[in-house]
């Protein structure tokens, strides 16, 4: 399978796959969901790529290490959220919708996600579409170790944060131990880190040009819907202004000292 059969194909897998979640989150009256799937989807891209196009040990590394980000991405969330109500910004979006959010959001959550999965894909779909994949071992190692450093970010910061918050005598106070010292944002900056990883994989695979999408999916972290938001309502809790002139916001640094 090329990539313009593999891009038509996945296409057509993520709108069937998102329809889906989309009936079953009116069905549970949560569009929460939506933030679930996400990862869940990438790694539904990738496998299906997969096993549909040549596979050597440099496919199969990169299909691990997608199913590794993005299931530890669906289990982390889905525990995070399990017995909560709906996220406070899929709320707002119901109740300014009123009658209208129950296809209203087919749109502009379900759609548009799955648009933008699609979009973001297409390193994976490049790798696994590739065939030969000469010179792609060193480019694959350098991706591998930048996808490790990204994963432990990631993982370690929401591990922290949620061991944190488990413990009631932490209430409205801040996380600033561990990976948290050298950064406000651990995880954004992982998933950041490792996106630029897969995008090494296929640009010495010949997808050089899908370097579009690290460069959304840290747009998207970094000025749209990930760091903005979270300083936002973070800002008036005592000591947040102090943690942001001591740490780094996004790329981990040493903190500053007063």
């Amino acid at each position: 399978m090329d990539i313009t059969h593999a891009l038509v194909f996945s296409g057509g897998l993520v709108l069937c796959l998102t329809t889906g979640v989309w009936l079953l989150s009116l069905y549970l009256n949560d569009s929460s969901i939506a933030d679930i799937f996400w990862g869940t989807g990438f790694v539904l891209i990738t496998l299906a790529a997969y096993l549909l196009s040549e596979r050597s040990t440099l496919h199969t590394l990169l299909a691990l290490l997608v199913t590794v980000w993005g299931g530890r991405l669906t289990v982390h969330i889905l525990l995070r959220n399990h017995g909560r109500p709906e996220d406070a910004r899929y709320a707002a979006w119901r109740r300014q919708s009123g009658r209208r959010w129950w296809w209203y959001s087919y749109f502009k959550v379900f759609l548009l996600q799955g648009f933008l999965m699609w979009t973001i894909a297409a390193p994976l779909l490049a790798v696994q579409t590739a065939v030969g994949l000469r010179g792609v071992p060193v480019a694959a190692g350098v991706g591998t170790a930048i996808w490790a450093i990204g994963f432990f970010f990631e993982a370690a910061g929401d591990l922290q944060l949620a061991r944190f918050k488990a413990n009631p005598g932490n209430a409205g106070k801040l996380l600033t131990a561990g990976v948290w010292r050298y950064t406000r944002h651990p995880n954004y900056f992982g998933d950041a880190a490792q996106w630029w990883g897969f995008y090494l994989f296929a640009a010495a695979a010949g997808g050089w040009w899908t370097v579009y999408s690290p460069l959304i999916m840290t747009l998207l972290l970094m000025r749209v819907s990930g760091v903005p938001l979270l300083e936002k309502s973070m800002k008036t809790r005592p000591g947040y202004e102090d943690y942001i002139k001591t740490t780094a916001a996004f790329f981990p640094w040493l903190p500053k000292r007063r």
